[in-house]
């Protein structure tokens, strides 16, 4: 126990808070720059049991926000890399690497078997998917997002609201790391409070992270946030969808501008184009696009003059 020795000093986790996390279950989604942060500080702090979800590979234009990864590991699974990197942290911790994609085929059985999910993905479709199935499980959310010099982190589901509740518009188009650029000390702060906001729940601690929001913004800091415990679910959200779910039936929309029709079947046309789409008597509407923004955001649009079956797909691969 000397490990912890400096944790369990502290009256509000003791040896019974340590045994708590000891026995803890926590689905972790990303490797990336708020997964490194959070799997340090879990696997640090003696959670037993860590799933971690990744689909990417080591590469060096990540590393200055990624410093669990090594440049003799480029290439190889983060994933796995990670895992190995936790391990020899913490031997007492047990880490399961799944290199794969999370999506709404295999969420619903992983975060089934976790007690606690932490979202540290970079796409809206993993976001939004990880929302739905926690939300409709019961189970709490801890997501987190960072781009340049700013981010948030928010305890959702589990009881709270969603994330579709706090942020029920999304923007038009969507900024990423490689577009906008981030700052790794931001990144690993934000992270930072994920873990934190995660170790408190597992703890029981009071207040609840749940239905409340943290933000950072270095450029000028400051930090705020703000609590949503009441903040109201939308009435009709539109889910996506696998690969694998898609049905024979299915009217399949490409929105992509950049590339080719992801199937045979898909036709393509673009974002603009939905306000001229006749959607078909029956059956579902499928909007495909890279990370699911797009999609969405058309998805909308269609839902304001037609009540029919849309769902939503990210083509991130």
């Amino acid at each position: 126990m000397n490990r912890y020795a400096r944790q369990t000093v502290l009256p509000e986790i003791g040896a019974a808070g340590q045994a708590r996390l000891a026995r803890a279950r926590v689905l972790v989604v990303g490797a990336g720059g708020l997964g490194v942060p959070v799997l340090q500080y879990l696997a640090g702090a003696g959670v037993g049991q860590i799933t971690l979800v990744d689909d990417d590979a080591v590469a060096a234009h990540n590393l200055h926000r990624q410093p669990l990864y090594r440049m003799d590991q480029i290439g190889q699974p983060k994933a796995r890399a990670a895992a190995a990197a936790l391990v020899a942290l913490n031997p007492e911790v047990t880490l399961t690497p799944r290199c794969e994609m999370l999506d709404p085929a295999n969420a619903p059985a992983l975060v089934a078997s976790a007690d606690l999910v932490l979202d540290c993905a970079d796409t809206f479709a993993a976001s939004l998917t990880l929302s739905d199935i926690c939300y409709a499980q019961g189970k709490p959310l801890i997501t987190a997002s960072a781009l340049a010099q700013a981010g948030y982190v928010a305890g959702c589901c589990g009881g709270a609201p969603s994330l579709r509740a706090i942020f029920p518009d999304l923007p038009e188009r969507g900024a990423t790391c490689a577009t906008a650029g981030v700052m790794g000390p931001v990144v690993a702060a934000v992270g930072a409070l994920q873990a934190q906001m995660a170790l408190s729940w597992l703890l029981g601690l009071a207040p609840t992270p749940l239905g409340l929001l943290v933000s950072l913004d270095a450029a000028v800091w400051r930090m705020g946030g703000f609590r949503f415990d009441a903040a109201p679910e939308p009435h009709h959200p539109l889910r996506f969808i696998a690969r694998s779910q898609i049905r024979p039936e299915d009217l399949l929309i490409d929105l992509r501008a950049e590339a080719a029709p992801f199937c045979a079947q898909a036709r393509h046309i673009p974002p603009e184009g939905i306000a001229s789409l006749t959607p078909p008597d029956d059956g579902r509407v499928v909007l495909a696009c890279a990370t699911g923004l797009r999609a969405h955001n058309a998805g909308q649009s269609l839902q304001s003059r037609w009540q029919g079956d849309i769902a939503l797909l990210a083509l991130t691969d």
